[in-house]
C-alpha cells in the first residue's frame, strides 16, 4: 500500500472517530479537532494537528515524501486507541450492582443458616 493509502484509510478511522464519539464538525481534519477541542483530552489534540498536517501535505504536495512511516502509523495508533470510546458507565454500574447482589444474598445466606453451617467447620 502506498504512503498515500495509508495515511488516507488511517486519517479516514480518526476523522471517524471525532465525528461519531465527539461530534466533531467540518470537512478536514483541522476542522474536526478546532470544532471538538474543548472535549478532547489535551494531549491528543497536538497529534491530531500533526496528523493533519502530514495528511494534507502527503496529498496535496506532489514531491513529499514521508520521512518516517512507522512514526506515524504509531501516532495514529496513540490517537485511535485514545479516541475509541471505553467500556460505558452502565456497564461497569451494573457489574458492581451485580457483585453487590450476590454478596449481599452470601451473606443473608450465611447468617440464615449459621448454626447448620457452623457445626460442619
Amino acid at each position: 500500500m502506498s504512503d498515500i493509502e495509508k495515511v488516507v484509510t488511517r486519517t479516514r478511522k480518526i476523522e471517524t472517530l471525532l465525528r461519531t464519539q465527539y461530534h466533531a464538525e467540518g470537512k478536514g481534519l483541522h476542522q474536526l479537532v478546532t470544532s471538538c477541542e474543548e472535549r478532547l483530552p489535551h494531549d491528543v489534540i497536538g497529534k491530531l494537528r500533526y496528523i493533519a498536517t502530514i495528511r494534507n501535505k502527503v496529498v496535496h504536495e506532489d514531491d513529499y515524501q514521508l520521512e518516517s512511516r512507522k512514526d506515524f502509523l504509531a501516532v495514529c495508533d496513540e490517537c485511535e486507541k485514545e479516541l475509541t470510546p471505553r467500556s460505558s458507565r452502565f456497564v461497569w454500574r451494573a457489574a458492581i450492582t451485580l457483585m453487590t447482589l450476590i454478596t449481599l444474598a452470601a451473606l443473608l445466606f450465611y447468617y440464615a443458616h449459621w448454626d447448620t453451617l457452623s457445626k460442619h467447620l
